[in-house]
C-alpha cells in the first residue's frame, strides 16, 4: 500500500527503479546529516538505520533497550551528499517508510530478488523543493560496488533475499550520512516524550472540538503539503463539529523518530462518529515554529492492525465498568438527583420515555421501596451506532423483600469524557 495525504488523499507518487553506474571517487567526504538512533520510551519495535560514511545496513529491534538484529554491508548513491532533484545520483538522507515490496520480476543483477519501495520524497522534502522519486531498497545480483546506486540503496543479493519477510509495510527507515546508535534513552528523551504527549493531546482537543486543535498544525506549511488551504481545511472541520453530537479518537502505538530537521511520529487512529467509523494509521511530521513550539507541517496516512476495533472496545470498556460503578451507587443509595445524571435528557425504558417521567417514578418508587441490594454480572460491550452497547445481568433486592434477576441492557452515547444511557430494557431470567 502506497501511503497518501492526509487532507488531500492524493495517489503516492509512482515508483521507478533507480540503475546502477560507477562509484564516484571522493564522494565520502561531502556534507550530511549525522544522527544516533537511541533507545528512547517511544522508539519503534523495528528501526532500518543506512550509515552512508561506513555503507552499513543495519536493523534494529526494540527487545528493551534497542539491539542490533542485523548488520549488513550495503551501498548507496555514486554522488555524497544528500538527494536534491531527480537524477543527482545521491541517496536522500532523513526518515522514510517501507511502502510495499516492488512487484513484478527484476532484472536480478541490478536488483536482485527483491526490492521494497520508500516514501521518497516525503512531505518535508518537498516543502525543501527536492524532486526525484522511486527510491528502494533493493537486491544486486551482480558484482557488490560500494556508492553504485543512482540513489536507491542496495544489499547483495543473498542478503535481500534473506530479508524477504522481515521488512512490512511501514518500518522506519533512518538514512543519514553517518549514523551511530545507543542503548540509552539518549538526547532525544525529552523531545521524544514530548511529541509522543503532543499526538495524544491533538486526539483529545479533536474529541472535545476544542479550538486549540488547529493550533496543533503550522497553516502555511501544512497547506502547501497537504494541497489544501488552511482556512479550507479548518472549515471542513467545524462543519464535522457542528454536525455530530459526538466524536471518538483514539490514538494507540505512538511512535516517534527524529529526522535532520524534522521530527515524525506514527501512531494508530480509531475514530467515530455516529455516521463513519475509521480505522488507520497516521503519520505526522513535525518542525519548530518561528517561537519554538512543535507544530504539524504535513501528514500521511497508512494502514492500521485489523485488530484496532477490540483495541477500542477494550479502552471503552474501561470507562463503562466506572459508569456502571457510579450508576449503581447512586441506584443502591437512592439519590435520585445523582442517579438521573447518567441519563440522557430523552432516555427510555420501556415505561417512562423520558428523564423527568423516570425521574417522577424513581422518586415515588424509593420513598417505600428503597433498594437494598443491585449486581451487575457478565458485563459485555459491543458497538451500537449511537454509541454502545452494554448487557450484564442485573440481580436486585429491595427493602420491601422483592427480588428479581434478568438480563439488562443499556444504550449508552458518549456524554463528555464519559458516558450516559440513552435506552435501557430487562427481561427476567
Amino acid at each position: 500500500m502506497k501511503v497518501v495525504r492526509i487532507a488531500s488523499l492524493l495517489t503516492a507518487l509512482v515508483l521507478l527503479p533507480c540503475l546502477g553506474l560507477a562509484a564516484n571517487p571522493g564522494s565520502a567526504s561531502a556534507p550530511g546529516w549525522e544522527t544516533q538512533v537511541s533507545s528512547h520510551a517511544a522508539v519503534p519495535d523495528l528501526i532500518i538505520g543506512i550509515d552512508k560514511d561506513s555503507q552499513t545496513f543495519y536493523m534494529f529491534t526494540r527487545k528493551s533497550p534497542l539491539e542490533i538484529s542485523r548488520k549488513l554491508p550495503c551501498t548507496t548513491g555514486s554522488t555524497a551528499g544528500d538527494k536534491m532533484r531527480e537524477g543527482d545520483m545521491r541517496t536522500p538522507e532523513g526518515v522514510y517508510f517501507v511502502e510495499e515490496k516492488v512487484p513484478g520480476k527484476l532484472d536480478f543483477a541490478l536488483y536482485g530478488d527483491h526490492a521494497f519501495s520508500l516514501n521518497y520524497p516525503n512531505p518535508v522534502d518537498r516543502l525543501k523543493g527536492k524532486t526525484g522519486h522511486g527510491i528502494w531498497i533493493h537486491g544486486r545480483g551482480k558484482q557488490f560496488v560500494s556508492r553504485d546506486t543512482r540513489g536507491c540503496v542496495a544489499l547483495t543479493a543473498q542478503d535481500i533475499s534473506a530479508l524477504n519477510g522481515h521488512i512490512p509495510f511501514g518500518t522506519p527507515v533512518v538514512i543519514a550520512k553517518k549514523l551511530s546508535w545507543t542503548k540509552e534513552p539518549g538526547s532525544s528523551e525529552q523531545t521524544a516524550t514530548q511529541l509522543a504527549e503532543r499526538v495524544r493531546q491533538w486526539a483529545s482537543d479533536w474529541q472535545n472540538k476544542r479550538d486549540r486543535f488547529f493550533d496543533y498544525f503550522q497553516p502555511e506549511k501544512f497547506a502547501l503539503t497537504e494541497g489544501v488551504s488552511f482556512p479550507q481545511f479548518k472549515s471542513h472541520k467545524m462543519g464535522i463539529f457542528a454536525r455530530q453530537p459526538w466524536i471518538h479518537v483514539m490514538v494507540d502505538n505512538v511512535r516517534v523518530i527524529q529526522g535532520p530537521d524534522y521530527w515524525v511520529t506514527t501512531f494508530e487512529q480509531y475514530y467515530r462518529t455516529q455516521d463513519l467509523i475509521s480505522a488507520v494509521g497516521k503519520r505526522f511530521y513535525w518542525q519548530k515554529d518561528k517561537d519554538g513550539a512543535w507544530r504539524i507541517v504535513g501528514g500521511e496516512y497508512t494502514e492500521a492492525s485489523p485488530n484496532i476495533e477490540g483495541r477500542y472496545l477494550g479502552a471503552k470498556r474501561a470507562e463503562v465498568e466506572r459508569m456502571l460503578k457510579g450508576w449503581l451507587e447512586a441506584w443502591l443509595a437512592a439519590d435520585v438527583d445523582k442517579y438521573m445524571t447518567y441519563y440522557t435528557d430523552d432516555a427510555t425504558n420501556g415505561r417512562q420515555t423520558n428523564a423527568k417521567a423516570m425521574r417522577d417514578y424513581k422518586q415515588t418508587l424509593w420513598v417505600s421501596k428503597s433498594p437494598t441490594r443491585i449486581a451487575a454480572d457478565k458485563v459485555e460491550v459491543s458497538m451500537h451506532q449511537k454509541g454502545l452497547k452494554v448487557s450484564f445481568v442485573q440481580t436486585y433486592e429491595d427493602s420491601a423483600g422483592q427480588a428479581d434477576k434478568g438480563m439488562k441492557t443499556l444504550v449508552i452515547t458518549p456524554k463528555g469524557d464519559s458516558w450516559a444511557i440513552l435506552s435501557e430494557s430487562w427481561s427476567k431470567i
